[in-house]
């Protein structure tokens, strides 16, 4: 019975596979080996079919039509709003603001609740691990209203030291934006206790997702952060669409972040007053298309079964954990016990993007560089990294395609 039960929790990767077109693709005459998957996630069918289906049945803008179509489109458009409220468990469909990404996400809590709340003398506490859209625009801001930025140091790991983080805590600190799962070495924070510790102090909370949200169970009231940010197409769907989740009151209170039509219940040359959650935060003509097909990928994510697929990912990091670790003069960098499906590693003398190169004449393609994270890079005294990061449709077999072609590419470069 514990075997058949094992067998039926399994994934079926091969299946999973099939739905996914553009892995059947050859790359320089070699079958494509996708592993840059913490970049962005490659799309199923049913996510491109969505956003066919849009614009050859029913392409119109969203609210305020009466004709058909019109409805049709804002019947969709809002049904994915209903989807990600229960995806994340958020408590009401007004608190998820439709984005262009985790980018913009941070930047609207910057540019509003930052901008009507942080005063000179205030701190504002990120990561050594955060990547550059967890921190430039805290630093813009900082700037800008005489705050200042304090960083929580990591171990050599790529761990958090919890402790100095509670030593930065104090009554100054306003705010700490912290990331969930890192892209550049895959660990994963305690959030929870993050978020706990910084309320004590009154401290608020917004928690980057860009990389946890596809791999982690995520309850946005279980775990109490103030603002939750992820992107769609890390997440099997599309670009161009993100989401935005704050706490009620929080958002109640924040100024628009744009001006223009949807935002606004009435316009006069005298006054201007602003429309309910969510749309005060989404002026104009959003991304349609996109945003409607995110739904498709959440529910394709909910078939499957984030278990399922967190258990294969995990079984794919152990393995490639194992597998690297016996190629001569290869280090990964992040250690962390608990990590996201994400292995980084540097080769002796040899520099990422040279790897990066002969792997993809193989067809295998893996993100080399900085990541975005060079305060992390700087930590570790290395340029960069080759990283590479699995996927629900990504095999033990291919993991043998990446050793084998690292092994070749050392040979060949040394």
């Amino acid at each position: 019975m514990i075997e058949s039960a094992t067998i039926q929790n399994k994934l079926d990767v091969y299946s999973v596979r099939q739905q996914f077109p553009i892995l059947n693709r050859e790359v320089k005459g070699k079958p494509l080996v996708y592993l840059d998957n913490a970049a962005t996630s490659q799309k199923p069918q049913v996510v491109i079919d969505a956003l066919v289906n849009y614009y050859t049945d029913y392409n119109a803008n969203v609210h305020r039509g009466i004709h058909t179509l019109a409805e049709e489109a804002t019947m969709a458009f809002e049904r994915t709003r209903d989807a990600v409220q229960q995806f994340i468990n958020a408590e009401s469909r007004e608190q998820v603001i439709y984005t262009r990404g985790t980018t913009e996400g941070i930047n609207l809590v910057s540019y509003t609740w930052g901008r009507q709340n942080i005063k000179a003398g205030d701190e504002i506490i990120v990561s050594t691990i955060e990547h550059h859209s967890n921190i430039v625009p805290w630093q813009i801001l900082c700037e800008e209203k005489g705050a200042k930025l304090r960083v929580i140091p990591i171990n050599d790991k790529g761990e958090l030291l919890m402790e100095e983080f509670e030593k930065l805590l104090n009554p100054k600190t306003k705010l700490v934006s912290i990331v969930h799962a890192s892209n550049a070495l895959g660990t994963i924070n305690p959030v929870k206790k993050i978020i706990d510790a910084a309320h004590k102090v009154g401290a608020l909370v917004l928690i980057d997702g860009a990389q946890s949200t596809v791999h982690l169970d995520i309850d946005v009231q279980e775990m109490d952060c103030d603002f939750f940010v992820f992107s769609s197409h890390k997440l099997y769907g599309p670009t161009g669409i993100g989401i935005l989740y704050g706490k009620k009151d929080l958002l109640d209170a924040m100024p628009p972040f744009q001006g223009g039509g949807e935002m606004i219940k009435e316009v006069t040359f005298e006054k201007t007053t602003y429309n309910d959650l969510p749309y005060k935060f989404e002026a104009g003509t959003p991304n349609i298309a996109d945003t409607i097909a995110l739904k498709a990928a959440l529910d394709f994510v909910n078939e499957i079964g984030k278990e399922k697929i967190r258990r294969h990912e995990e079984e794919l990091l152990a393995y490639a954990t194992v597998q690297l670790g016996q190629i001569p003069g290869l280090r990964i960098i992040g250690r962390a016990k608990e990590k996201v499906s994400v292995i980084s590693f540097v080769v002796d003398s040899l520099h990422p993007q040279d790897i990066g190169i002969l792997l993809d004449n193989r067809g295998i393609a893996v993100r080399t560089g900085h990541h975005c994270a060079e305060p992390c890079m700087r930590f570790f005294e290395i340029p960069g990294t080759v990283r590479a990061s699995f996927a629900m449709y990504n095999t033990k077999e291919e993991i043998d395609e990446l050793v084998n072609g690292l092994q070749k590419a050392i040979k060949m470069l040394s």
